[in-house]
């Protein structure tokens, strides 16, 4: 290939990239990209309630109704306490409290409900730490992880049981949104065709709008002049003893219309008033 027809492609190129930039400067469309809504949101986890807020000084489980505990010194009471120990300890204690409210009998463990409301005091507690530390990349992924998981489980029990699914996202304070029937990935492309559809049609909605009123502020004089001319015609056919083509109806209705429009423009003055 010779050095000239390189300078021809190269210009050819250069003139279609142009051409396209100076197209899309033309159009007074601005695409953004959608934001990427987080785990720690309830927009995509579902999770409108919080987690209930936590007496510090209340006992472990293990030891809340130790009658030693509640006699021994306050030292040693200390090293008993939520607030003292790891988030382990406070988040088996909360786990515990939601289970009871969900559980179809005081041994129940292993039921539906109870892995769901496990899951939930999880994913809170999971959402309050990456709220403090947002670039935990492995807690970030193991809370999206655990996410899919639970609409997973409520999928299958929206399936298998409507009415105890209803009830868990009244008990558990959650919303759940189904997954699309189809993946659809958000494009620039795509999205701007879209824009540039509903940017010319609101050009054309616009223009017609105002050929429209245009037209109707042509109607006024258009009937006065019809009325006119149908008069003169009618008197004119009487006149010469000819068969009436234009009946006195035919004049009334068109006097009625413009009597309809004469009120409606006088309504729009005074408005602008």
């Amino acid at each position: 290939m010779n050095f000239g027809k390189i300078l021809r492609r190269a210009d050819a190129l250069h003139w279609q990239l142009t051409r396209d930039y100076a197209f899309k400067s033309d159009l007074k469309i601005k695409w953004v990209r959608p934001e990427k809504i987080p785990c720690t949101k309830p927009e995509k986890s579902g999770d409108l309630g919080k987690l209930p807020a936590v007496n510090e000084k209340e006992f472990l489980l293990d030891y809340n109704n130790s009658k030693e505990l509640q006699r021994a010194d306050s030292t040693v009471q200390s090293l008993f306490q939520l607030g003292n120990n790891r988030l382990g300890d406070t988040s088996r204690y909360l786990r515990e409290q939601m289970i009871k409210d969900v559980q179809r009998h005081p041994l129940d463990y292993g039921s539906m409900e109870v892995k769901l409301a496990k899951m939930t005091v999880r994913i809170r507690i999971m959402q309050e730490q990456l709220d403090k530390f947002p670039r935990n990349t492995k807690l970030k992924v193991a809370l999206k992880e655990l996410i899919d998981k639970r609409k997973k489980f409520l999928k299958y029990l929206r399936r298998w049981d409507y009415r105890r699914f209803e009830w868990m996202l009244e008990k558990l304070d959650l919303v759940y949104k189904p997954p699309p029937a189809e993946f659809h990935w958000i494009t620039r492309k795509e999205s701007l065709q879209k824009l540039t559809d509903a940017h010319c049609e609101k050009i054309k909605e616009e223009r017609l709008a105002e050929y429209r009123n245009l037209l109707n502020k042509q109607k006024i004089p258009f009937l006065e002049d019809a009325i006119k001319k149908m008069e003169f015609v009618r008197r004119e056919q009487i006149d010469l003893d000819i068969p009436i083509t234009v009946t006195e109806e035919q004049i009334a209705d068109f006097k009625k219309e413009l009597e309809f429009l004469t009120s409606q423009r006088d309504l729009q003055l005074e408005d602008k008033e």
